[in-house]
């Protein structure tokens, strides 16, 4: 990509992203703003609705008391009623008429103690049905708000704020049921503001207040809109069906479209804008990349010659940033020229050491197990000369080993590159064995956790020994010649449809390490020992990598740390 290029790139960016910026930021300050101002004004309406059914029910409850108190006087509804006197039947079935109309009802209902009406306002042909399950379900609602679906005497269903009162006439009980009529105009005065809906949903059927949501918006969305939805029990009688008690549910709703107009209103002036701004950064880009392109081509030019076997490039020197940097360059030719020498050497000499202190490392890992087996032996000598011979023979293996591993690692380091044998291997008797060759230090108590099915690893056992070795040996240093233990666990884990992997863990009661310490230990010769090489670590991580796994380190100050790896498992024959 050239200059020009580059620079057109770097103008629209600078001038478009903060433009972007800011209209992205008003855009969700504005929308925050005002969703946070819809949903306050939702709520504020719903707790309000809910205030208005409360009072609303309550007025009712205030009717039906009326009425109440009017029956317990009343002799002709107490000999019709009670007595059964069938001249006065007739003014038992037009009493809930009158008074519904007497107290402002829409709808009210007589029920006796079995259930059965026997005075119907709303529709006087409904005496004589019997329900006996609405007693029930209206003294469960009797302190709440409830509504109830009734029949008109045109056999068309409708919607009721009810409330229920009992009287108790003669000995017997009677139930008022009463009512005013919820529909859409009903809904409009909860709503109040014009620009909210108010929607009642139930089973079967649903009421709307169909407002005109929002000045220069003409179709309402609720999709996009702020809903508070409040639950109100519904009371199902008088389809013919048993009574039914479920839930209406009351929805106050605000429109969002005046948000979206107002979002589309910024969006286009942003483009407009940016347009223009755009324009006028691509003007000025062009104008500065063609004043200083041609120079840096020719520039870049004569750098492409450059190489650290042709030192003999030459740049001009001329005035300006363009021609600084050329003198820069010219000066940065001659300063490699004399260092190039020098450089290789260093290389060299470094590669040198890197490899001698890697040698000296991997032959004291080598030589630790040697020097435990002889100092035991001369432990044994002093202590039980009659058992030396046996403690040869049971420690004889684990001089052969490290006699072997040295011997790998001198054709390895022959070829100077060693190669890795894959193959199956038996991590618990690797484990064993390099624990056996281990001990022999009177102040370390080594303690092992194998898991018995440990299964097999795919990978190289002088890998594997190299790692085991340096975690135990690093873990028996930090105890710092004071009593301690080290321990070295292995189980197999599992994970949901993953083949199973397992976790090697070498830990020890010593110094511990901080956090700092922790983040560093695995980089390229870095060491808190006085003696150290810092290749250990480094090692070890780069042969776990080999491996396909993972090796972390968790430790707090004076409190030991954990070296915990994780390897899959596998085979040769799956693979």
């Amino acid at each position: 990509m050239s200059l020009r290029t580059r620079m057109l790139i770097a103008f629209a960016v600078v001038v478009l992203l903060p433009l972007a910026l800011l209209a992205l930021g008003l855009r969700q300050v504005v929308t925050g703003r005002l969703t946070a101002d819809y949903q306050l004004r939702v709520d504020s309406v719903a707790e309000t609705i809910q205030e208005d059914l409360q009072r609303e029910s309550e007025g009712i409850s205030q009717r039906l008391a009326s009425l109440k108190s009017s029956l317990l006087d009343d002799n002709h509804f107490r000999a019709a009623a009670v007595a059964g006197v069938e001249s006065e039947h007739n003014y038992l079935l037009n009493y809930a008429g009158s008074a519904m109309r007497l107290t402002g009802l829409s709808m009210l209902q007589i029920l006796d103690s079995d259930g059965r009406i026997i005075s119907s306002g709303h529709f006087r042909n409904e005496h004589g049905r019997v329900e006996p399950e609405l007693t029930d379900a209206l003294a469960k609602a009797r302190k709440g708000i409830a509504l109830m679906t009734t029949r008109s005497a045109e056999g068309e269903e409708f919607l009721s704020l009810v409330r229920s009162e009992t009287v108790l006439i003669s000995g017997r009980e009677f139930t008022l049921v009463g009512g005013i009529a919820v529909d859409e105009e009903f809904l409009r005065r909860l709503a109040r503001d014009r620009a909210i809906v108010v929607s009642l949903q139930y089973p079967g059927a649903g009421l709307t207040s169909q407002h005109a949501v929002s000045e220069g918006v003409e179709n309402f969305d609720s999709t996009d809109a702020v809903i508070r939805p409040l639950d109100v029990p519904l009371i199902h009688a008088g389809s013919g069906t048993p009574v039914e008690v479920m839930q209406a549910h009351l929805q106050v709703i605000q429109s969002r479209a005046p948000l979206r107009i107002l979002q589309r209103s910024v969006d286009s002036w942003f483009l407009w804008t940016a347009v223009a701004a755009g324009i006028a950064a691509l003007m000025l880009a062009t104008w500065l990349s063609s004043r200083i392109s041609q120079p840096l081509v020719e520039l870049a030019a004569k750098t492409a010659a450059l190489d650290l076997d042709r030192l003999d490039v030459r740049f001009d020197r001329s005035t300006g940033e363009v021609g600084l940097l050329a003198s820069r360059l010219g000066d940065l030719t001659s300063r490699l020229r004399t260092s190039t020498a020098r450089v290789r050497d260093a290389e060299r000499r470094a590669t040198i050491g890197d490899l001698a202190r890697q040698i000296n490392h991997d032959i004291k890992n080598g030589l630790i197990p040697l020097r435990n087996v002889m100092r035991h032996l001369e432990q044994v000598e002093r202590d039980a000369p009659a058992e030396l011979a046996s403690v040869f023979s049971e420690r004889r293996h684990t001089m052969d080993s490290s006699i072997a591993y040295l011997e790998t690692l001198a054709t390895s380091y022959q070829r100077l590159s060693p190669s890795p044998s894959p193959r199956n291997c038996n991590l618990k008797a690797l484990i064993e064995d390099v624990v056996r060759a281990s001990r022999g230090r009177t102040n370390v108590v080594f303690t092992m956790d194998v898991d018995q099915n440990l299964p097999t690893v795919v990978g190289d056992p002088i890998a594997l020994r190299r790692i085991l070795e340096n975690l135990i040996a690093n873990a028996v240093d930090s105890l710092e010649s004071n009593r301690g233990d080290v321990r070295v666990s292995a189980e197999t884990m599992r994970r949901d449809s993953e083949p199973p992997w397992i976790r090697l863990v070498v830990a020890d009661t010593g110094k511990g390490m901080t956090k700092e310490i922790c983040g560093q230990i695995f980089n390229d010769f870095y060491t808190t020992k006085e003696k150290g090489t810092g290749l250990g670590l480094s090692i070890v991580r780069r042969l776990v990598m080999d491996l396909h796994g993972s090796i972390t380190v968790e430790s707090e100050p004076g409190k030991g740390k954990e070296m915990i790896i994780d390897i899959p498992s596998g085979s040769l024959e799956r693979t």
